[in-house]
């Protein structure tokens, strides 16, 4: 249809994300070099851009887009250029799950596919309660997760409402600052880190060891996990690969160790997939 963008930039991952479950990732003209983590292929053939933050406004006109999707913190010199440029521009600045909904709908209703969109939606809300439902009944350890390590930086409210999803008793406030001795003094049972743009390289024992955490419940019990970054800070419906690794971090006798999750051991032995050392 005419009224419908054809030439779309995504400066975040998330929006990639969103259009390739809609079936629209032919629209794509243009991504940042994250959006391939979580989307393998997609790069291919298409121009690769800087994200929100680093946007370079001549990158992005020289795709010729017709939408650009960009998320906070956006890199405002660009955004001015793009905007001037007569260029619609959609912006996403989710903090919890119902955020994300509505930026699926959003991008669903821009790009003409409502229907898929809210099948998205329902399938997101969908998992999430049948995982509520199997933990419903189970002892609700204390979590504490983290997005970052300097400044130590507690994870975005959607990962604490996944957290307690799978089971878990979120610690401190979500997205704030912490520091590392009332973390200590929480002393949580399950530790979680997903640092953005880290992937699954966080060095568990380094933060364990510098951190002087060596006396926390979670390290003595070595309940001290990383998840992958794409699927935690990506708030799309790949929160459901990452609802699962904590819910197996969170209760492993019920649920199967996934892709993405890596634990800390005390022994050489591997069990049930877990990956001794770090």
């Amino acid at each position: 249809m005419a009224h419908l963008p054809e030439r779309i930039v995504s400066l975040q991952p998330s929006a990639t994300v969103i259009l390739a479950g809609l079936g629209q990732i032919e629209r794509l003209v243009a991504c940042t070099r994250y959006c391939a983590d979580v989307c393998p292929g997609v790069a291919n053939g298409r121009l690769i851009v800087a994200d929100s933050w680093t946007a370079n406004s001549e990158q992005i006109l020289a795709a010729r887009p017709d939408l650009v999707i960009a998320a906070v913190p956006y890199q405002e010199k660009a955004l001015s250029q793009i905007l001037k440029a007569g260029i619609r521009f959609l912006g996403l600045a989710p903090s919890n799950l119902a955020d994300i909904y509505t930026d699926i709908g959003a991008v669903a209703g821009i790009v003409g596919a409502y229907d898929r969109g809210e099948g998205m939606i329902d399938n997101m809300r969908r998992e999430i309660e049948a995982v509520r439902k199997q933990v419903r009944d189970l002892p609700r350890p204390t979590v504490f997760c983290e997005e970052w390590g300097k400044p130590l930086i507690a994870s975005q409210r959607w990962v604490a409402e996944l957290v307690e999803a799978a089971g878990g008793e979120f610690l401190g406030e979500a997205g704030s600052e912490r520091s590392a001795e009332a973390v200590l003094a929480e002393n949580p049972a399950v530790l979680i880190a997903a640092w953005c743009g880290a992937g699954d390289r966080v060095p568990l024992e380094k933060i364990v060891r510098q951190r002087g955490w060596g006396t926390m419940q979670a390290v003595r019990d070595s309940r001290v996990y990383s998840i992958s970054d794409e699927l935690l800070n990506t708030p799309a419906p790949t929160l459901l690969q990452g609802l699962r690794a904590i819910a197996a971090a969170i209760h492993p006798e019920l649920f199967d160790f996934p892709r993405g999750l890596r634990q800390i051991t005390r022994t050489k032995d591997s069990r049930r997939g877990h990956v001794p050392g770090v």
